[in-house]
């Protein structure tokens, strides 16, 4: 249980690393300065750092930082980089550590993990040459091509027929070498938002386009979010239940989102854990957080709290 701390001076000076150089870096800037803004309104010594700078690192270690809030979606922030260069540092930080981290952004060895563990999980394959193409039919059409270390939907493809899979692989391979390839889920997509202890209300995600892509996410005006999300009560404890077993067994911490699909034989499959999940406008947790009665500046206060205890 993380202890509640009640005045912003305990949590010190606060770097929220945001930026970065991944390809989502766009969305880590806004993320970082909406937990900015939240951080600040409640009264905490917080300011912003770009990750993305040749000084990051001298700005980071010279700047008397207590503790930092990481805001960096993608690699070399959600993936254990600068978890290590924080604990390198002695700098303690939001979020999973190195090894939540690096797993949970590996969705192959996320899912290795999981299946291991016996938890529901799609079929797949990986690919990471022209010859493996041909195991992917066996899982069945449609399936789901993705880059293994990316986020935001970033390199993602549905794929209906075979003629179409060396295409989908090759744009999903500009993001990694391997890639992965997914059975398809005929299903309703939930988010499971989990910060410290506490599962957060589930949020049904509804969207007119083929997935929950780039766009759904964070462009379009055509993405519906429920939360309630509509299921009855012992249902929905259960699965934020399996969120968070899902959560802990790859090894993350602090705060985070499980997201899953439910069949229609309300079956669930576990899809990804995303350890730094967006905080703008457009983002799941803080809509699951308002529907709990945590406010913006409530939510990255509660966050911030379980740096404390790390």
């Amino acid at each position: 249980m993380t202890a509640r701390i009640q005045s912003a001076q305990a949590f010190g000076k606060v770097a929220v690393l945001m930026g970065g150089r991944s390809a989502e870096r766009e969305i880590s800037l806004r993320s970082g300065q909406a937990i900015l803004d939240a951080l600040q309104q409640r009264g905490v010594q917080a300011l912003s750092l770009d990750a993305g700078g040749d000084d990051f690192v001298s700005q980071l270690g010279s700047g008397g930082f207590d503790r930092a809030f990481i805001a960096l979606h993608g690699r070399g922030g959600e993936d254990g980089v600068v978890q290590g260069l924080l604990e390198s540092l002695g700098i303690p930080y939001t979020g999973s550590g190195v090894l939540g981290s690096a797993l949970s952004m590996d969705k192959l060895r996320t899912k290795q993990v999981w299946a291991g563990a016996g938890l529901p999980t799609p079929t797949f394959t990986v690919l990471q040459r022209d010859a493996d193409l041909q195991a992917v039919p066996a899982l069945g059409f449609p399936v789901m091509l993705k880059p293994v270390r990316e986020g935001s939907s970033i390199g993602m493809t549905k794929v209906e027929q075979e003629r179409d899979l060396k295409k989908a692989w090759q744009e999903a391979s500009r993001f990694d070498r391997e890639v992965l390839a997914e059975s398809w889920v005929y299903g309703v997509e939930y988010t499971a938002a989990i910060v410290a202890d506490t599962a957060l209300p589930l949020i049904r995600l509804e969207t007119p386009r083929e997935f929950y892509d780039y766009e759904a996410k964070y462009l379009a005006d055509t993405t519906r979010y429920h939360c309630p999300c509509g299921l009855l009560e012992d249902v929905e404890s259960g699965l934020q239940d399996l969120a968070m077993r899902a959560f802990r067994v790859v090894g993350a911490s602090g705060w985070g989102r499980v997201d899953f699909f439910v069949d229609a034989a309300q079956r669930p499959w576990l899809i990804e854990v995303n350890t730094v999940p967006g905080m703008t406008d457009h983002s799941l947790v803080p809509m699951a957080a308002q529907v709990y009665g945590w406010d913006m500046p409530e939510l990255v206060w509660r966050i911030l709290e379980s740096s404390m205890a790390e």
